[in-house]
């Protein structure tokens, strides 16, 4: 039997649109920004392979551009950076300065890709802060221990570093430090490899963590007019 041309265009005119309307609604989710802020899991790609490490914070420089931070041991410049949380966001930024001696890689993140937040699983960063005194508690949040605080000891034996009773393990590294909510520093590594780095059960007693100073390591960015210059972190009035 002849089938009518127009029946025919009808049902491929609605497939037509149906394929039309669902890669469009799966792309839009797919964009949507990824949230990171100050202790969030990054992703680290570059010549030291893949690395998971902890964003320190996120916010502008004086550049206009969007600027995170975490440990240069994580990767050097060039290293592609990627969101523990979100692996299907790709590529979200791209590592753009460092300093191995101080500790700091400084990352430019995409705006159309990143959506920075000055809260991380109720861990808030309401500013940068002085470096810290003896017997302040200082408090810090990791990709792998999340969480914890301790006292400040006191000034470490590295140039721009201090000694504090938090608990870091890998991935850790660049987790922000902060004192009374503003940003004072970051993670570096263990005081001593003699004792558990994190609380255990049974073992109430964990070594000390090495951070380093955020504030020395802005004043090297400053000085030698790095991407980062001028950096406000999200939330916080320029």
């Amino acid at each position: 039997m002849r089938s009518s041309g127009r029946c025919l265009r009808i049902p491929v005119l609605i497939a037509t649109v149906v394929a039309l309307l669902l890669p469009t609604s799966a792309l839009a989710q797919a964009q949507d920004p990824v949230a990171l802020g100050g202790g969030s899991g990054i992703v680290v790609v570059g010549e030291k392979g893949e690395m998971l490490c902890t964003l320190t914070a996120i916010g502008d420089d004086n550049r206009g551009n969007l600027i995170g931070f975490t440990s240069a041991h994580c990767g050097g410049p060039g290293a592609k950076v990627g969101a523990e949380g979100a692996p299907n966001a790709g590529e979200l930024g791209t590592m753009v300065a460092g300093n191995d001696a101080l500790d700091y890689a400084v990352i430019q993140f995409d705006p159309a890709k990143v959506r920075p937040v000055n809260n991380v699983e109720g861990f808030q960063i309401d500013g940068l802060g002085p470096d810290p005194v003896p017997g302040d508690i200082a408090c810090k949040q990791g990709r792998s221990t999340g969480y914890s605080c301790g006292v400040t000891w006191g000034p470490g034996e590295e140039p721009g570093t201090f000694i504090n009773q938090v608990c870091g393990q890998p991935g850790d590294s660049g987790a922000p430090v902060t004192v009374n909510n503003r940003l004072v520093g970051m993670i570096h590594g263990a005081f001593s490899q003699d004792l558990p780095t994190c609380v255990v059960k049974y073992i109430p007693l964990h070594t000390p963590a090495v951070n380093m100073s955020f504030n020395t390591q802005l004043a090297d960015i400053v000085a030698k007019d790095r991407p980062g210059s001028g950096f406000v972190p999200v939330g916080v009035a320029p």
